[in-house]
């Protein structure tokens, strides 16, 4: 029997998922990034080449199903250009990632969600970047 691909929920429900749930479907956006704390917090395990994740909308409904290429644990201060421009969300440089990234990570809804008031990422923060390609629109 096979297992059903975990969900794949980004951002938080409302305009963000939204536009990163189109930039997915168009095939605009073809990486993430999560932080390793997320995944501890949730006690989840690090995502690995050829893990297939389903794609919720912001009513947490099915829209597709990708499959994970590629999986590096890295340094926030070490995410490259060719993995922020391929977030799909229209960066014009790694900077401008970072802050937009960081912008979210800092949120109350981030913040909540991590159980942490004062969480706050630096350089050293470990995160997950993920490239991936849809295997099926639901």
């Amino acid at each position: 029997m096979t297992t059903p691909p975990r969900l794949l929920a980004l951002g938080f429900p409302g305009p963000l998922r939204d536009r990163l749930v189109a930039a997915v479907l168009d095939g605009t956006k073809t990486s993430t990034t999560g932080l390793v704390e997320d995944y501890a917090h949730e006690g989840e395990p690090l995502p690995c080449s050829g893990d297939r994740y389903t794609v919720v909308d912001s009513h947490n409904r099915p829209v597709a199903v990708v499959e994970v290429a590629e999986v590096r644990t890295l340094r926030l201060a070490d995410v490259d250009w060719p993995h922020a421009r391929d977030e799909g969300e229209g960066f014009a440089s790694v900077a401008e990632w970072r802050t937009d990234h960081e912008s979210f990570w800092h949120s109350d809804a981030m913040r909540d969600a991590l159980d942490d008031p004062a969480f706050t990422v630096t350089d050293d923060t470990l995160v997950v970047a993920e490239r991936f390609r849809v295997v099926e629109v639901l």
